[in-house]
């Protein structure tokens, strides 16, 4: 975005990475993040809402490893594991569930993997 603050500018692909959204100063609403540089409030972060939190960490991860999850070999299925895991998804109700299906895997796979990375 053309005179967009620097410091907005570098968090911009992070933040939408994450499912967030910069809105300008003018639209910050009380439940919005102030970026704050020097002082001077020159941005907000709206965080998305927790509905939809794993659809966005798989679709994150599918972006990342080059494809649909159920397309992976075995290895990218134990990698998108993992990045899920280090992303916090499993903090989440029904992730492991959720997770399976969207693999294509069983429950147990998923837990399977899981234990790996843990161990």
């Amino acid at each position: 975005m053309s005179g967009e603050h620097p410091v907005v500018a570098a968090v911009r692909p992070a933040l939408e990475a994450m499912g967030a959204r910069v809105v300008g100063r003018e639209a910050i609403e009380p439940a919005d993040l102030p970026i704050i540089w020097e002082g001077e409030t020159v941005a907000g972060v709206r965080v998305p809402p927790l509905h939809g939190a794993l659809d966005r960490l798989i679709e994150s991860v599918e972006n990342e490893l080059g494809g649909p999850l159920p397309g992976l070999s075995r290895e990218d299925k134990q990698r998108a594991v993992r990045l899920l895991d280090e992303r916090g998804a499993f903090t989440l109700r029904r992730a492991v569930e959720d997770l399976a299906d969207a693999m294509g895997v069983s429950r147990i796979t998923v837990y399977n993997y899981l234990n790996a990375i843990h161990r």
